[in-house]
């Protein structure tokens, strides 16, 4: 047995706050991805999603970008991940379906490497799994420490404790 899966596997308080920083970049990353479809014109994304065959694209584009933005707060604050999970699942697998899936698996494929920086081909699908897999550890795992669902959790004992009914 490696040592760090020892200390890990002795230590409750290390596996407690081993989500904390998965939560953190899934939900950073989600927020990232729908505020640049604001950024860039919501119009602009329901014309990708024309292109793309995607029906209702006009409503594709908002559920997407609401799913994104509420989804990725949500994951941040650590609260509602298994609800939440589910939507942002849909969206990565539509996007492998959609975008990725013709690319294969790598998703960075450098190119070349220019005056002007490296130039890389179209991503692949490893993102989304990394995310898909990420959204399934949270699930599983919890929200861990400094979550909305942790100081729930606690202030409900803390009630129960005290003799509070709510």
């Amino acid at each position: 047995m490696m040592e760090t899966e020892a200390i890990m596997r002795n230590n409750p308080t290390m596996q407690r706050w081993s989500t904390v920083p998965l939560r953190l970049i899934v939900g950073y990353g989600f927020i990232v991805h729908g505020y640049a479809k604001i950024v860039n014109g919501p119009g602009q994304f329901a014309a990708i999603l024309q292109a793309l065959r995607v029906p209702m694209p006009r409503v594709a584009a908002w559920a997407t970008i609401g799913i994104e933005l509420v989804g990725g707060f949500a994951v941040l604050a650590g609260a509602w991940i298994p609800i939440v999970s589910v939507p942002l699942a849909a969206v990565l697998l539509v996007a492998v379906i959609t975008v990725h899936l013709p690319y294969g698996f790598s998703s960075i494929k450098l190119r070349a490497v220019t005056a002007a920086g490296p130039q890389f081909g179209p991503p692949g699908y490893e993102t989304n799994l990394l995310y898909l897999a990420a959204l399934v550890t949270l699930v599983l795992g919890g929200a861990g420490p400094l979550s909305l669902e942790q100081w729930l959790a606690d202030t409900r004992d803390r009630d129960r404790r005290s003799g509070i009914n709510l």
